[in-house]
Protein backbone atom coordinates (compact mmCIF):
# COMPACT_ATOMS: atom_id res chain seq x y z
CA UNK A 1 0.00 0.00 0.00
CA UNK A 2 1.44 3.29 -0.83
CA UNK A 3 1.29 6.24 1.52
CA UNK A 4 1.12 9.75 0.75
CA UNK A 5 3.40 12.43 1.51
CA UNK A 6 0.70 14.43 3.33
CA UNK A 7 3.52 17.20 3.59
CA UNK A 8 4.50 17.32 0.00
CA UNK A 9 0.92 17.43 -0.89
CA UNK A 10 0.50 20.31 1.60
CA UNK A 11 3.18 22.57 0.49
CA UNK A 12 2.29 22.07 -3.33
CA UNK A 13 -1.12 23.27 -2.24
CA UNK A 14 -0.65 26.03 0.29
CA UNK A 15 2.86 27.07 -1.23
CA UNK A 16 2.79 26.25 -4.62
CA UNK A 17 -1.29 26.72 -5.18
CA UNK A 18 -1.41 29.62 -2.56
CA UNK A 19 -4.45 27.73 -1.10
CA UNK A 20 -5.69 28.17 2.65
CA UNK A 21 -5.73 25.39 4.26
CA UNK A 22 -9.31 25.49 4.64
CA UNK A 23 -9.15 25.40 0.90
CA UNK A 24 -6.84 22.90 0.79
CA UNK A 25 -8.68 20.53 2.97
CA UNK A 26 -11.57 20.78 1.30
CA UNK A 27 -10.69 19.65 -1.91
CA UNK A 28 -10.62 16.06 -2.89
CA UNK A 29 -7.70 14.19 -4.21
CA UNK A 30 -9.07 14.29 -7.66
CA UNK A 31 -9.39 18.11 -8.10
CA UNK A 32 -5.94 18.60 -6.11
CA UNK A 33 -4.63 16.41 -9.24
CA UNK A 34 -5.95 18.40 -11.63
CA UNK A 35 -5.09 21.58 -10.01
CA UNK A 36 -1.38 20.52 -10.43
CA UNK A 37 -1.23 19.29 -13.44
CA UNK A 38 -1.30 15.79 -13.10
CA UNK A 39 -2.94 13.07 -15.40
CA UNK A 40 -6.49 11.93 -12.87
CA UNK A 41 -6.88 8.83 -14.85
CA UNK A 42 -6.75 7.44 -18.16
CA UNK A 43 -6.91 8.91 -21.28
CA UNK A 44 -10.15 9.44 -22.68
CA UNK A 45 -11.60 6.97 -25.28
CA UNK A 46 -11.58 7.50 -28.89
CA UNK A 47 -14.34 6.83 -31.75
CA UNK A 48 -11.60 5.16 -33.59
CA UNK A 49 -11.51 2.52 -29.95
CA UNK A 50 -14.82 2.45 -29.64
CA UNK A 51 -15.08 1.29 -33.26
CA UNK A 52 -12.48 -1.40 -32.82
CA UNK A 53 -14.53 -2.63 -29.69
CA UNK A 54 -17.25 -2.49 -31.21
CA UNK A 55 -16.10 -4.95 -33.88
CA UNK A 56 -14.47 -7.16 -31.13
CA UNK A 57 -17.30 -7.10 -29.25
CA UNK A 58 -20.32 -6.71 -31.32
CA UNK A 59 -24.39 -6.89 -29.81
CA UNK A 60 -26.72 -9.01 -31.17
CA UNK A 61 -27.21 -12.71 -30.53
CA UNK A 62 -25.72 -14.77 -27.74
CA UNK A 63 -23.50 -17.93 -27.90
CA UNK A 64 -27.15 -19.47 -27.07
CA UNK A 65 -28.42 -18.14 -30.18
CA UNK A 66 -31.50 -16.41 -28.06
CA UNK A 67 -31.26 -12.48 -28.09
CA UNK A 68 -29.52 -10.39 -25.61
CA UNK A 69 -33.00 -8.55 -24.36
CA UNK A 70 -35.23 -10.74 -22.84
Amino acid sequence: MRRLDWAGLMRAGMRGLGLSPAAFWQLTPVELAVMLGVAAGPAPITRARLEELARAFPDGRSEGGEDGDG
